[in-house]
């Protein structure tokens, strides 16, 4: 994408007022604070999967080094 360009994807100052206005209308104040824990919830689940996928290969290089020691 050209940066000149850039300026037409990131949303403003405005535009995110308009957004958060729209969510409020939509879901209403009470249904946020549950949206919001959802939300966090699912990024907890998601680090936690990730740091789990990243030790499991960190686990199988090591391993296979450590096997490759072994062989010589």
């Amino acid at each position: 994408m050209e940066p000149s360009l850039l300026f037409l994807v990131i949303p403003g100052g405005w535009e995110w007022i308009v957004i958060i206005l729209a969510i409020l209308l939509l879901f209403g104040g009470r249904k946020i604070p549950e949206l919001m824990k959802g939300l966090g919830q699912g990024m907890r689940e998601f680090k936690k999967a990730r740091n789990e996928a990243a030790e499991d290969k960190r686990n199988s290089v090591e391993g296979e080094v450590n096997s490759e020691k072994e062989k010589s």
